[in-house]
């Protein structure tokens, strides 16, 4: 009995993992394409190791005069500039959206705010090649899950080799 308690129990959780994978392979291929513009970060923190820590401006924009104890998860509305850029609308109060604006989901965690994650993780030895970095690049879904897939320059080139 326990035997097949144990093999269904991996079955369920090797399907759950393939469903979140799938998820996440359907955002990186067809999800929405918004670019968000970094902030800047303190300097000694930027790049250690293969990573680079990342914050970005429409969290200033939106949530930098909140107190931190009335920080929750929650929802940005943004609407998208013609190369793509968001920039701030509004914080998601319910309202429908308008057309041209989408949902970024956000989350607070350790009193910061994080849209999909706070570092970019690179290949060693490419540190020189992301120093230019001034936007993320990212998958949004329709829900505002947001999936980081590359970082752009000042011109929205693409930085970094191609990986598919």
């Amino acid at each position: 009995m326990r035997r097949a308690l144990a093999i269904v129990a991996g079955v369920v959780l090797l399907a759950a993992a393939n469903f979140s994978i799938g998820q996440l392979e359907r955002m990186r291929t067809s999800g929405r394409v918004v670019f968000l513009e970094l902030a800047p970060v303190d300097p000694r923190s930027i790049l250690q190791g293969d990573y680079m820590a990342l914050r970005f401006a429409v969290e200033d924009t939106a949530l930098g005069r909140m107190p931190q104890g009335e920080l929750r998860d929650g929802k940005l509305v943004v609407r998208l500039d013609p190369r793509g850029v968001a920039r701030f609308v509004r914080r998601d109060d319910g309202r429908p959206l308008a057309a041209g604006e989408i949902p970024l989901r956000y989350r607070v965690r350790a009193g910061r705010v994080r849209f999909a994650t706070n570092a970019y993780f690179f290949q060693e030895g490419f540190a020189e090649t992301y120093q230019g970095a001034r936007y993320g690049e990212f998958r949004a879904g329709p829900s505002g899950d947001l999936l980081l897939t590359h970082m752009r320059d000042q011109n929205l080139a693409r930085l970094g080799p191609e990986f598919r």
